[in-house]
């Protein structure tokens, strides 16, 4: 089955059923040329098998382009799970999945995503090595990836509100948009440092609690796009910028952790028009999968450091890259990482 045509690349997709166990999903592979295809494995409330199709194929993409740019030896995937109606066995759902990706001998490493855990990858861990974000071993990575997520944020936070607005982030008001694991995460590290912030999310239980040791403002989550910020911090789900909502954005600048913040390439290309600086998401938000590469791969807990600690740096090479083209932030970052695949891919025949 062909992608959506946004590049050159074809998508390989892989049912997944397992009636007994509950499991009902599919594999997207997007791109080998660098290494096997990695990216997280989502469990959410799909309402068709087709939405749970799309959201894939979209979400391995990403991480193609994720993995390009983070400058790592892997390609794009991406799980997408159906949460169950009724009751069910969660750790024999996750076995049933990792039994499938033991099927695809290494072609896909899978992670946590949204609605996920450490104790699911456990379970999947019982039927395939090919999993990372396991319990952590001192000294060793490992574990849940979303703290590297948000401080790989914070760092392209920090040096935005330097360069773009000349002043340090405890001068700043900061909206995020979801305050589950990442955005809980990002907002201790933004409160930390002094910045204002105002959070929307859909659960009130972990918004309020969030909001109390933040000292935050709380607004709804449909209005979090026309928030009077400096900068925006989607860490939800996706498609937050659409022809609608990029009318509404009143902020200097959009950077989160959230993965396909823009709903199509020309929401980049409005945010740009409207004098948004928006950081492409593939680019700010690979912390995680960094931690999920270290573990894989064997590299120490420094190296980790290290290349999430080189988020705003990656950022500002892409920034240059769209200054020197001219074009919006994301396109720059897309022509970035299709070429070095291209490269990845040339080198590999």
């Amino acid at each position: 089955m062909k992608n959506d045509g946004q590049d050159e690349l074809d998508t390989e997709y892989f049912v997944l059923r397992d009636e007994e166990a509950g499991l009902d999903g599919v594999i997207a592979l997007h791109s080998a040329a660098l290494g096997p295809g990695a990216g997280g494995c989502r469990f959410w409330h799909y309402p068709t098998r087709e939405e749970m199709m799309v959201d894939a194929a979209r979400l391995a993409r990403g991480m193609t382009y994720k993995n390009a740019l983070a400058e790592l030896p892997l390609g794009g995937g991406k799980a997408v799970l159906r949460v169950p109606e009724g009751p069910f066995d969660r750790e024999k759902l996750f076995a049933a999945f990792g039994r499938e990706v033991e099927k695809l001998g290494g072609r896909y490493l899978t992670a946590e995503d949204v609605g996920t855990s450490v104790g699911d990858m456990q379970a999947i861990a019982s039927e395939t090595r090919h999993v990372a974000g396991l319990a952590q071993v001192p000294g060793r990575p490992g574990g849940d990836p979303s703290p590297w997520t948000a401080r790989g944020v914070y760092g392209a936070m920090e040096y935005l509100a330097q360069q773009q607005l000349d002043r340090p982030l405890a001068d700043c008001t900061v909206a995020i948009q979801g305050v589950g694991n990442v955005g809980g995460a990002l907002a201790r590290l933004l409160h930390a440092a002094g910045a204002q912030l105002v959070l929307a999310d859909t659960n009130s239980e972990r918004l309020a609690k969030i909001a109390t040791k933040t000292g935050a403002a709380v607004v709804a989550v449909s209005e979090f796009c026309g928030v009077r910020a400096d900068i925006l911090a989607p860490c939800a789900l996706g498609a937050v910028f659409n022809a609608v909502t990029t009318a509404k954005v009143r902020a200097a600048i959009v950077c989160g952790a959230a993965n396909n913040q823009l709903a199509s390439e020309a929401d980049g290309v409005r945010l740009a028009e409207r004098g948004v600086l928006y950081a492409p998401d593939c680019v700010v938000n690979a912390g995680g999968i960094i931690n999920v590469a270290a573990e894989h791969l064997g590299w120490d807990t420094a190296e980790v450091v290290r290349r999430v600690d080189g988020t705003a740096e990656r950022l500002a090479r892409v920034l240059a890259r769209a200054d020197q083209l001219g074009v919006a932030p994301n396109l720059a970052a897309d022509s970035l990482a299709r070429e070095r695949v291209r490269v990845g891919a040339t080198l590999a025949a």
